[in-house]
């Protein structure tokens, strides 16, 4: 996808520790100001020792490794770690949340009947096509939302690839019962706006279904007024099975024309009087999958300010590694002195 890489913007690090009463043992560190951990060599005048600035650099630097050792273990066992905080993104791309029709008739064919030979599912092809969008919007985040009888939560928004691929491929699996669009549309919406931020560029539901369902009035109006209020852009790819019908065309006969008759049609209608930008694709093979969503990912490229969080992070190990080199040059220190002092 064209566009800048995402990247950060300036976050100052905060530290915590799991055990502050711990902390006050780093007073310790002042023991090596205090008592050196060489031994004392008596000289009858001073004033007869040449100036040795190699040896007063080794002097303090012994000391100063003693008070970083000291502190250094203190902080490990005390257990400090990098607190979890949220880093802001920018970059181009959209918020998109894939909701996914797992009803039974997403195993058929686009013939409407079960796959064979060169055929596949619907759900196979969804999956195929929108793995391979996935993989060319580097920048956005997906979420991914689920329905049938019921609606199921998949994966929040977010920009791990991997996570993302693994819920749109587990779409695969035999669905469950009937089309509830309405509950999955409200699960799709909860996901924008959900941290109370102001959402800035594209946010986007892409609804994948072979059918649909009557909404009732009262959900009607609490989607009216959740897409308006996040300015949410609505894109349906309708997997229409041969012989069923379409999203635009007027029954003949009116007493079909209704709510109960032909869902899918009253749908469309109800979308396009959202007053937020929608486009409605019939797909009826494969190739049709592949040219909605191709066109989805066209005009929909846009700046994107998002938050990621950010998990802690333990700095023992550090800690301790730290601490452990500056051990072994004392040691290192004190042995030198043991064989500078045996040979004399």
């Amino acid at each position: 996808m064209p566009g800048l890489p995402a990247h950060r913007t300036g976050t100052a690090m905060s530290f915590g520790v799991d055990n502050s009463s711990l902390i006050w043992a780093g007073l310790l560190a002042l023991l090596p100001l205090i008592r050196s951990p060489f031994q004392n060599v008596a000289y009858p005048w001073n004033a007869l020792l040449p100036q040795d600035r190699l040896s007063v650099w080794l002097g303090r630097s012994v000391r100063c490794a003693g008070m970083i050792a000291i502190l250094a273990l203190v902080f490990g066992i005390a257990g400090l770690h990098m607190k979890e905080t949220s880093v802001e993104r920018i970059g181009k791309g959209a918020r998109i949340v894939l909701l996914l029709d797992r009803s039974r008739s997403m195993d058929d064919s686009f013939a409407g009947r079960t796959p064979s030979g060169a055929e596949a599912a619907k759900s196979a092809v969804a999956e195929r096509v929108l793995s391979d969008f996935i993989a060319e919007r580097k920048h956005d985040l997906f979420g991914v939302a689920a329905f049938s009888t019921s609606p199921l939560f998949v994966l929040p928004l977010t920009e791990n690839r991997e996570a993302v691929l693994a819920a749109v491929r587990a779409s695969k699996q035999p669905g469950l019962a009937q089309t509830n669009v309405s509950k999955g549309l409200a699960m799709a919406l909860s996901y924008f706006g959900a941290d109370g931020r102001e959402l800035s560029g594209a946010n986007i539901i892409t609804l994948v279904s072979d059918g649909a369902a009557v909404v009732d009035p009262q959900t009607e109006a609490y989607l009216r007024r959740w897409f308006k209020q996040h300015r949410i852009h609505l894109y349906w790819i309708f997997l229409r099975t041969a012989g069923s019908p379409g999203l635009f065309e007027t029954p003949q006969n009116p007493d079909d024309d209704n709510a109960e008759a032909r869902p899918e049609r009253y749908l469309h209608m109800f979308f396009n009087g959202l007053g937020v930008p929608y486009q409605a694709y019939e797909a009826e093979s494969p190739d049709a999958v592949t040219r909605a969503m191709a066109e989805i990912d066209r005009v929909e490229n846009q700046t994107l300010r998002y938050f990621e969080r950010m998990p802690r992070k333990d700095m023992q190990s550090p800690c301790y590694a730290l601490a452990t080199l500056a051990l072994g040059f004392l040691f290192f220190a004190k042995w030198m002195e043991v064989r500078t002092c045996s040979n004399v």
